[in-house]
């Protein structure tokens, strides 16, 4: 039977020279099938009616697949020649299943035309399913199709693709031949799903909001510019969902939600990608802490949904999801994990010096709670490991938060931190239209004085707020990093089929 040239010496890799044959080599058989009228390409449909994951699953019991007919299809991903029969692993979107194929079952032209066939070939299988004398379910071939022509040999076999810039790449090779990745977009769809599912069951309504924006808002970051022909303006991709969705707010419905793609144009790291997921919600008549409730139920039952469990694994650390979140204030934690009583710190000339003496770098633009933030940073976030809300930031972090009642200095907001990383953002949120203009204009001089990622002055939404917004608490999920914490990946772009990357020409 013939193989690709290596296909059984793992441990060696191909020379260039090696790896232009194989590609000639498939080449040349394509050329033959279609001189002989074989095109592997020109069939259009095959009917499918079982999967390799079912098969095994079921193969017992009076319903079971056991002796059964079954038509698959998937690619070979091994083949071992008997002489007169040879043994095929199959891998269809299930999983994996053994072939079992004998000249005497397929017919001698078929068996010879495996010739031309490859490791990575697409094929259609029909035949029963059994139980090898070793114990091995699988399918006993009947007829074969060859469906799709493998012209590139996959990575060899038994170490799989473990160059990760070209596993992100080339997702769809990562994807062939590293099972545990396809299991981690098949869970990051479930998480998905659960999210809606639970929201949807708390009478929240799913909506669209435009992603190109007139105004770059509803977040600190740098956006991406682009240019309307036809309007002859220029545009931005959305930053964040809020301002759009707090408008419906003003309009009348009490709870709504948005998952969607955001663009921000900053780094890329283990936790940055230029486009991600987020998750926003908006609910009136209540505020962040009615956010921390359903953040810590909404995290929790889609754990229990997707995993089973609320007690998981994250780089190692043991993370329970079941216990109730911690709740610290900024000030508290800076002052636990720092030693610093920020409380008493009522100048920004005072917080500038408590800085230098701390060696915390700031920028001139910086007030007092911008250098407490940097405080929190250096001190507390990477200490932050249970899912801890961080409350009560300073004002001039959030401009679109409501003031704390008794000290204006700080806000109704918390973001929640699990292993030392912030998964969530809410807010009691601003619906006071003359402090909103004014938060909006202290951004604006900041954009003019050099901070590329504050907000500019939206009219249409501070109309909106004049018209009345009522109490309102607002949420904000990072849906990629929610996925990496239930999967335990390390990187942000093992949770994104398609990561950004930067091209290599």
């Amino acid at each position: 039977m013939a193989k690709d040239v290596k296909a059984e010496q793992p441990e060696q890799e191909l020379t260039g020279e090696e790896l232009s044959e194989l590609l000639q080599i498939r080449r040349d058989r394509l050329t033959r099938m279609k001189e002989e009228g074989r095109n592997p390409f020109e069939t259009t449909t095959f009917p499918v009616d079982a999967h390799a994951k079912e098969i095994v699953e079921h193969f017992e019991g009076e319903d079971g697949f056991e002796n059964k007919d079954v038509v698959i299809a998937g690619r070979i991903m091994s083949w071992r020649d008997m002489g007169k029969a040879c043994f095929m692993d199959l891998r269809d979107s299930s999983g994996r299943i053994q072939l079992y194929i004998r000249i005497n079952d397929v017919g001698e032209e078929t068996y010879h035309a495996l010739k031309e066939w490859d490791i990575g070939d697409i094929i259609g299988v029909e035949g029963f399913a059994f139980r090898t004398r070793r114990g091995e379910i699988s399918v006993h071939a009947k007829k074969l199709t060859l469906l799709a022509k493998s012209l590139l040999p996959l990575p060899e076999k038994w170490h799989g693709l473990k160059d990760t810039d070209l596993r992100y790449r080339q997702r769809y090779l990562d994807l062939i031949v590293n099972p545990a990745v396809k299991e981690t977009f098949e869970k990051r769809s479930r998480i998905i799903t659960a999210i809606r599912s639970y929201l949807d069951s708390k009478n929240f309504l799913e909506v669209e909001t435009p992603v190109l924006h007139t105004i770059a808002g509803g977040a600190a970051a740098r956006p991406f510019i682009t240019h309307h022909n036809a309007l002859d303006i220029d545009m931005y991709l959305r930053i964040a969902l809020e301002l759009h969705l707090k408008r419906l707010i003003v309009g009348g419905f009490d709870r709504v939600y948005e998952i969607g793609r955001v663009f921000r144009n900053e780094g890329i790291d283990t936790r940055h990608n230029p486009e991600f997921t987020l998750l926003e919600l908006y609910q009136a008549y209540t505020d962040f802490h009615g956010m921390m409730d359903l953040t810590e139920d909404l995290i929790r039952s889609v754990a229990h949904q997707v995993l089973g469990t609320g007690k998981i694994t994250y780089g190692g650390v043991e993370l329970d999801l079941d216990q109730p979140f911690a709740r610290m204030t900024m000030l508290e934690a800076v002052k636990t994990y720092g030693g610093v009583d920020f409380s008493r710190i009522e100048t920004l000339e005072e917080a500038r010096a408590l800085a230098k003496e701390h060696g915390i770098e700031y920028e001139e633009r910086h007030q007092k709670g911008d250098i407490l933030n940097l405080f929190f940073e250096k001190y507390a976030e990477e200490k932050l490991i249970q899912p801890t809300f961080l409350t009560e930031h300073p004002v001039e972090i959030s401009p679109l938060a409501k003031r704390k009642p008794g000290d204006p200095g700080y806000t109704e907001r918390f973001e929640l931190f699990i292993v030392g990383r912030e998964h969530a953002n809410a807010f009691s949120e601003l619906n006071d239209p003359i402090d909103q203009r004014a938060r909006f204009e202290a951004q604006a001089a900041a954009k003019a004085a050099g901070d590329e990622e504050a907000c500019d002055v939206d009219e249409d939404f501070l109309t909106a707020l004049e018209y009345g917004m009522p109490p309102t608490g607002g949420l904000g999920i990072g849906v990629d990093r929610l996925v990496m914490l239930l999967t335990d990946a390390a990187s942000i772009r093992d949770v994104l089929l398609f990561p950004t990357m930067k091209p290599l020409d």
